[in-house]
């Protein structure tokens, strides 16, 4: 009731701002929208190749993502799907134990490099990881992790080692933890690992999401690494490397539908994770249990 007598108080000039600035917002979301609109639109196009003369298919079909999924001759998918998803679970399970971890221990831990290496990893990440490729891929040769099924551990330990320097979004949001929190709970004959484990991280569910997030996120778009490392290892390829083989001169005319079919179908993983945990991002802190 007081909404609605608050909305029949509104000036015109109040109103015309209001209509102007929904206008403009939803223009903003038809711009996002489209792409994702002509892609999904595209997976289902019956008539082959890159270029066509309207936006909107000619004839639909589902032969792409059939072809997409049962061709075992040209373009693996199916396999390639499968090294992705494998190396996207591990090395998001890796990488948000190392950035947590390293998080907890710059907010709630004083040592002597402490600041140190907070400087230092913010010097690094200036400079762009593919810089180091050249060094990587030798460490990785010399271990043996560039031939054959190897690659998917070699993978794995490029996406995870490093990620600890990626620390300052997650410390940032332990730092808005009251540090008394902790004390009290140390109070009580608990440990600093469970600090970290039973309170710190029930109360930093949203940032512990946007980490497995990002992490998980990471090899699905992950391309100049994962081409160098894989090379003519068919086998190995992940996903990246199949949808950019899909546009070359030889196969893009065949295969260009099925290109777009794949970037849907490499979206549903991120989608239901995303979709599975949203939910933790409204809880707070009523999720903590001291001890």
């Amino acid at each position: 009731m007081d909404n609605q007598l608050e909305r029949n108080k509104l000036s015109p000039r109040r109103r015309a701002i209001n209509l102007l600035v929904h206008i403009f917002l939803a223009v903003l979301a038809i711009i996002w929208l489209l792409p994702i609109v002509w892609i999904v639109l595209t997976s289902f196009r019956a008539e082959p190749g890159a270029y066509t003369k309207t936006f909107l298919p000619q004839g639909y079909t589902l032969n792409n993502y059939v072809k997409l999924l049962t061709d075992r001759n040209v373009l693996n998918f199916p396999r390639m799907f499968k090294n992705t998803l494998i190396i996207s679970v591990v090395s998001c399970v890796i990488s948000t134990f190392f950035v947590l971890s390293v998080a907890f221990s710059l907010s709630r831990l004083r040592f002597g490099f402490r600041k140190t290496y907070m400087n230092m990893a913010m010097i690094l990440g200036l400079f762009p990881g593919f810089m180091t490729m050249v060094a990587q891929y030798f460490i990785l040769k010399s271990m043996g992790l560039t031939e054959g099924s190897a690659i998917r551990i070699g993978l794995i330990v490029v996406y995870s080692a490093c990620t600890g320097l990626g620390f300052q979004i997650s410390k940032g949001f332990f730092d808005t933890i009251p540090r008394s929190i902790d004390e009290a709970a140390i109070i009580d004959g608990a440990t600093k690992w469970q600090v970290f484990t039973r309170i710190t991280l029930p109360l930093a569910k949203p940032i512990v999401i946007y980490t497995v997030m990002t992490s998980f996120m990471a090899p699905w778009v992950d391309f100049i690494f994962a081409k160098v490392l894989c090379r003519a290892n068919a086998d190995q390829f992940t996903v990246a490397i199949g949808l950019w083989n899909m546009l070359q001169k030889e196969y893009i005319y065949q295969w260009y539908t099925c290109f777009a079919a794949g970037a849907v179908l490499i979206s549903i993983p991120i989608a239901i994770l995303f979709l599975y945990m949203q939910k933790f991002y409204v809880e707070g802190m009523s999720g903590a249990v001291k001890g």
